[in-house]
């Protein structure tokens, strides 16, 4: 192995090594094993969830957001924005939504990358990783704030309202109507798996660092 890439890759672990101290190496692995885990299952789940009350919606009108999609009462809350002067939901973050699933796959693929890293470059394939359910938020914050603040004038009620930024998380006033925002399942698991990936670096330095300022051949 050349100087070069043995300097990415890392130290490599002897026999004498891996036997007395297996726990020590194995860890790292395995709690990078659960951050993708925790990773691939938030896929599935609601990242995000918002109820609007509204006089005329006893019930209320409920959003919820995965990484690639909205479902629930969209239709009805865009009627409703609409008289505002708000654009369909649907418009926004069309491209985040359109690559999420495959950005998802490209996180996880990291992950399991850093496994194979005995150095400090391990920790720049993670941090995407870790960022991820931060940008989601900042990132949905973004759309919100664009949307609320750019109301069409041309709009039924358009005076009847200032713009506005809805808030991403907790309650809100807007007019007559109140939102409440939470996150679901699957950005609970994200930020979980930030976590644990953290952990998993904690872990990942203190099994290679000493090999790498010693050398492979030391205890």
């Amino acid at each position: 192995m050349s100087p070069d890439l043995e300097k990415i890759v890392g130290p490599r672990v002897s026999p004498e090594q891996w036997r007395k101290h297996r726990m020590r190496y194995v860890a790292p692995g395995l709690t990078l094993m659960l951050a993708r885990v925790l990773l691939i299952l938030s896929l599935f789940l609601p990242y995000w969830h918002m109820r609007l009350n509204a006089p005329q919606y006893p019930d209320g009108l409920h959003l919820t957001a995965y990484v690639n999609q909205l479902n629930g009462d969209v239709a009805e809350i865009d009627g409703l924005n609409h008289y505002i002067g708000m654009r369909p939901l649907n418009d926004a973050a069309k491209f985040e939504r359109a690559v999420a699933v495959w950005a998802m796959v490209a996180l996880v693929l990291l992950v399991e990358g850093a496994m194979y890293l005995h150095s400090r470059w391990a920790l720049l394939l993670v941090i995407p990783a870790v960022t991820f359910p931060f940008f989601f938020l900042a990132d949905m914050w973004f759309w919100m704030n664009l949307f609320g603040q750019n109301l069409d004038p041309k709009a039924p009620l358009s005076n009847a309202i200032e713009p506005f930024t809805p808030p991403i998380l907790g309650t809100g006033k807007i007019g007559q109507f109140e939102t409440i925002a939470s996150m679901g399942w699957g950005l609970i698991l994200a930020f979980t798996a930030s976590g644990v990936i953290m952990l998993a670096m904690f872990l990942h330095r203190r099994a290679y660092k000493p090999l790498t300022e010693k050398g492979p051949s030391n205890d």
